[in-house]
This record gives C-alpha cells, sequence and structure tokens, in this order.
C-alpha cells in the first residue's frame, strides 16, 4: 500500500488531508491507515454492534474526504478530533434511533495468537463484562470513558471532540469510573481479579 511509505509516515494528518485534497492517493491510504482503526474501536465500544461500528467509521470517513478541500493547516482542528467528534455524533444519532438496550458484542475478539485459549477466554470474559458495564452508563459519560481511557484521549481533546469543557469532561469520566467499578466489584473474582 503506498500509504505505508516513510514520505507519509513522517507528516501529519492535516498535512495528509491537505495532499488528498489536491490529489495525492497516497495520502488517502496513509491518512485511513492511521484514522479508520481507532474510528472503529471506538464506535464499536460505543454501539456494541461490529457491523454498526463498521457502517458508522465509513460513513465518518466519507465525511472527512469531503472536507478535505476545505481543511486548513492552521492548527484550528485536528483530522483525528474532527473525526472522532463525528463517529461521537454518529454513534449518538444511531443510538437514539436504536434505543440503547442491546448489549455490547466484543468488538477485539479477533485475537493475535499470542496467549493461550484460556487467556484468550478470560480476556474474552472481562471485555464482555466490560462492554456490558459500558453499555448501563449514559451516552455521554460512556464515550468520554471510552475516548478517555480506552483511546487514551487526553481531556482537551475529549471536550473538543464531545464539545464541552474540560470540567465537564473530568465529571463525565469521573462519574463514569465510579459507575463502572460499581457494576464490576461483584464479578472480580469471576473475572479473575480476586484478591
Amino acid at each position: 500500500m503506498s500509504g505505508d511509505t516513510p514520505e507519509y509516515a513522517a507528516l501529519s494528518d492535516g498535512a495528509l488531508m491537505v495532499l488528498f485534497a489536491n490529489g495525492d492517493p497516497g495520502a488517502s491510504a496513509a491518512l485511513t491507515a492511521r484514522l479508520l482503526p481507532r474510528a472503529l474501536r471506538h464506535a464499536a465500544r460505543v454501539l456494541g454492534d461490529r457491523a454498526e461500528a463498521e457502517d458508522i467509521a465509513q460513513e465518518a470517513m466519507l465525511r472527512l474526504w469531503r472536507a478535505a478541500a476545505g481543511w486548513r493547516q492552521d492548527g484550528a482542528a485536528q483530522p483525528a478530533t474532527w473525526l472522532y467528534r463525528v463517529v461521537a455524533n454518529l454513534c449518538v444519532d444511531r443510538l437514539r434511533r436504536r434505543g440503547r438496550a442491546e448489549p455490547l458484542d466484543d468488538p477485539d475478539a479477533a485475537a493475535d495468537g499470542a496467549p493461550g485459549a484460556e487467556a484468550r477466554m478470560v480476556e474474552a470474559d472481562r471485555m464482555a463484562a466490560l462492554d456490558a458495564a459500558l453499555a448501563q452508563l449514559p451516552e455521554r459519560q460512556r464515550q468520554a470513558v471510552v475516548l478517555r481511557h480506552i483511546e487514551g484521549l487526553s481531556n482537551p481533546e475529549i471536550a473538543e471532540i464531545l464539545e464541552v469543557g474540560v470540567e465537564a469532561v473530568e465529571s463525565l469520566t469521573a462519574r463514569g469510573k465510579r459507575a463502572l467499578a460499581a457494576a464490576l466489584a461483584t464479578q472480580k473474582e469471576a473475572l479473575g481479579y480476586g484478591d
């Protein structure tokens, strides 16, 4: 894939957007390789449905490509932050349409072959428990927790994505973590976290 070349690896996401807007297909491939997996992971965690997450991630990437022609590389918005915001909004729309009462599947079910079967089963149980607990959180708390503690974004980045203040992000993640801890507390031994 032409996006894997070192010439693209050194470029920022914003620079790749500008190159894509100017007709460079390699820039598109490089940016897709960087951003699509993140968009898919985030949507899968929020929605709990891999097929719906793929639809959301694809729609978000299409919107990113449509925005490329007018992209400014002045630091106002980073493509990844912009994409997370689009994914978050699309997920909220999808959840509202379907009513969010469905349990979450394991979006990361594909194993890389390193751990043994027992370790994979334990990890799958842990992820299923986490996903089920995440599904019980209000939408905004779930998104804040996923973006902060699973995707590893900073509070200012999350604030920009969710279009709230940093203090609101801190509150959302703190309340979400407390709710998750309470929901998972009774399952510690069953999940292999016994003292």
